[in-house]
């Protein structure tokens, strides 16, 4: 059994040996980090330690993991929850953060970046979830942390053949959900 498993283990009350714990996980969870800051824009506030910082504050007030799996499923949704928030008060802050109003004729727009992006993603992963929550799950686990195919398999209890399936298809209907801008339509 993975080090990590035995130490979730443990006890019942994780935050007793929390410090063990996060010095068990600490480089994974940073390469998971690194993974998914690696191809966001230089000069975001958040660098990869600072994410990994910020998620297990908040994994830390969880509660308990039943395994290796389960806790990287918590952090990944809580890192894909840090980018989220950070990239909607990003987003907030350039639609003029209580600034008065220009006319847009005025103004050169620019093309969407990667702020944009996350929250479309987001969008569309919800109504993902609404149909498949597995499914949501693995591009969870992708998309916003960064794990590799054998990694998410693993973390799933799935076989990497079914892993790269699942994965291909969550691209496409994620990418054909955002182009058509329309998440409501294919929620059912």
């Amino acid at each position: 059994m993975p080090t990590v498993t035995l130490l979730l283990n443990a006890t019942d009350a994780p935050t007793a040996n929390a410090s063990e714990v996060m010095a068990a996980i600490y480089a994974e969870l940073r390469q998971m980090a690194g993974a998914k800051m690696a191809g966001e824009p230089v000069g975001l506030t958040f660098q990869a330690t600072e994410l990994v910082h910020e998620a297990w504050m908040r994994l830390s007030k969880a509660g308990h993991w039943q395994n290796r799996g389960h806790f990287f499923g918590t952090a990944s949704e809580a890192m894909r929850r840090i980018l989220i928030d950070q990239a909607r008060r990003r987003l907030a802050q350039r639609r003029g953060g209580g600034a008065a109003h220009e006319s847009i004729d005025e103004i050169d727009l620019p093309a969407p970046g990667p702020d944009e992006e996350i929250v479309a993603v987001d969008d569309a992963l919800a109504a993902l979830e609404a149909s498949d929550p597995q499914l949501a799950t693995l591009v969870k686990l992708r998309y916003f942390t960064g794990l590799t195919i054998e990694e998410v398999a693993e973390v799933l209890g799935i076989s990497e053949a079914t892993t790269k399936r699942r994965w291909v298809y969550a691209r496409a209907w994620l990418a054909q959900c955002i182009r058509e801008g329309d998440v409501s339509r294919i929620q059912a």
